[in-house]
This record gives structure tokens, sequence and C-alpha cells, in this order.
């Protein structure tokens, strides 16, 4: 279902800016729900959490990370061990051979480490903004755009943050509506919404906490 008419720039920015602390206050916890500890980790998962729950990637990434610890073993693994591993997170065959394509191209561009910005990121197989924007921000605290997966793509329309469905339009909006030192935090708080509140089918307008900020409750 479209998101409602949205309002002009300030009005919108008015609202991002009420909505900002009330969210806050709802989700503090900043820390990215995939399980890392290297950027190289990270940049796995998100591209396995693609079509896939968090809980899901996070069953599997331990076995795999013991298997393939680094690029040059993940470069190097059998296709067919890779995919086996990744089997249950779906898509396997192609997240598979993004990996292993993503690897090489580490090994043989940037010593096998990860490379720390937006331009170089995007070079990788199997990596678009969204990823690019899970590992700068979270691996390198950086903040060079703005997350925006399903949920966010859902609720900041809800919300009247956006009129647009494409994900690069949708974070150029806003990029634009939030001061950059909040390009990582308001995403993952919609996220989260998203997931607690905001459902596809059915959103619990009726218990959210933000329903005198949407003009969608109620509607949708």
């Amino acid at each position: 279902m479209p998101g409602p008419r949205v309002a002009s720039v300030r009005k919108r920015r008015e609202r991002i800016a009420d909505l900002q602390p009330l969210l806050g206050a709802l989700y503090p916890d900043l820390t990215v729900s995939l399980d890392w500890g290297t950027p190289l980790q990270l940049l796995v998962a998100t591209i396995l959490s693609a079509q896939c729950t968090d809980e899901r990637v996070n069953r599997v990434t331990p076995g795999l990370f013991a298997r393939y610890p680094d690029a040059e073993a993940l470069a190097a693994a059998e296709r067919t061990e890779l995919e086996e591993l990744i089997r249950s997170t779906g898509f396997y065959r192609n997240k598979a051979k993004n990996i292993q394509g993503m690897a090489k191209r580490l090994v043989a561009e940037h010593g096998g480490a990860v490379p720390d910005t937006m331009d170089e990121l995007l070079q990788l197989p199997g990596v678009a903004r969204k990823t690019a924007n899970v590992v700068l921000s979270n691996a390198f605290g950086r903040n060079e755009g703005v997350v925006v997966d399903t949920h966010v793509k859902r609720v900041a329309a809800r919300l009247g943050l956006t009129s647009h469905t494409d994900p690069v339009r949708i974070e150029r909006d806003l990029m634009e509506l939030l001061d950059r030192d909040r390009w990582h935090s308001f995403p993952w708080r919609l996220i989260l919404h998203g997931r607690q509140r905001c459902h596809a089918r059915k959103p619990d307008c009726a218990g959210c906490e933000v329903r005198h900020l949407c003009p969608s409750a109620g509607r949708v």
C-alpha cells in the first residue's frame, strides 16, 4: 500500500525531530543484531542476511567463520562446500558466488582487508549501498549514507518521510532530513520499530508509541 502524501521538507524535518527522541528511548541499543568480530565477518554476515533473518544467519556464521577465518580462505574455498555451509540462508548458490568473488577481490586488491570507503566497497561482488552502509557505520564508525532495508523502506513511507520506493531515493530523502550524526542511529531504530510494531502485513497501530506522529496510523 502506498504511503501517505508526503509533506514539505520543513514539515518532514519537524516530524523526524519529534520522532528521534521517542524512538531513541524505545530502542537505545544500536548494536547490529548480526554476530561478528571483524569487518570481514560483518560483510559476509550482511551478504547472507539478504532475504534471511539475522537469527538464521547467526546460526550459520560460527561454523562458516571457523572453517574460513579470512579472505584468503574464502577465496580458496571449494564452492560446493561453501554452498552447503550457507544453504539454510536461502539463495545460497548466488550468495556463495558473491562471497567468494568478494574475497578474491579483497585478496587481489586490498591485501585481504575490507576497505573503509563507499566507492571501494561498492566495487566488491554482492555489495550494494545497504551492505556498504552497514559495514561502514558499524565496523568503521563512518556515516557515509543511510541503511535502507525492507523495514526502513516500509516504515519511512508510512511515517510520510518519503514518497519513493527506490532504496537509493529513499536514502537521499532521509539523508536530507537527518543530521549526519543520525544517519546510523535513526534508520536502525526504524528497523527495530518495523520488527516490533510496524509489521508489513498487520502493523500494531494500537500499541504503537509513535502513532500520534504517523499519518498512516489505523489506515494500513
